[in-house]
């Protein structure tokens, strides 16, 4: 995909999430939007930070593990660290949590409401150095406008 793809999925995911002010529904059919759209992943989802561990939320694909505590894995460095981790392959990874032996590469970016970290996307690919620096910039962008809406909600709430 190219950035003005990334430009246009995030128009979709805004549309989709503008009406509707519930974080799992639209966490639910965020993923699903992204498991249609993005091209060679095998799993696509949300992990929310409760206390000091990452829960398992809405996602696509296989069954997957269901606590990682902060700063283990890449989730959990994401989480810690507040940085986006896209990693080419994941077997170099230190710490790294196989939820799916068949993951090679993955891409992982938190995302705040108020301020406060809240949870991560984290999507697998099975193919090693899947996500290039434009799909890194792409999604994080998608994810900054996500938050905006998400915190919109939350203000009315």
């Amino acid at each position: 995909m190219n950035i003005e793809d990334y430009q246009r999925l995030t128009q979709q995911a805004i549309a989709l999430l503008e009406s509707e002010s519930d974080l799992v529904a639209n966490l639910a059919n965020l993923s699903a939007l992204l498991n249609m759209e993005l091209d060679n992943i095998n799993w696509v989802g949300f992990y929310l930070l409760r206390n000091d561990e990452l829960i398992l939320g809405p996602f696509q694909g296989q069954p997957a593990c269901v606590r990682i505590p902060v700063g283990r894995g890449v989730c959990g460095t994401a989480v810690a660290s507040n940085t986006v981790q896209r990693v080419d392959d994941v077997h170099a990874f230190p710490g790294h949590i196989a939820c799916d032996a068949a993951s090679l590469s993955e891409l992982v970016i938190p995302f705040s409401i108020h301020q406060q970290v809240v949870g991560v996307l984290d999507i697998d690919s099975p193919m090693t150095a899947r996500f290039s620096p434009i799909d890194q910039q792409g999604l994080v962008f998608l994810m900054t406008e996500v938050e905006k809406v998400l915190n919109s909600h939350a203000n009315k709430a």
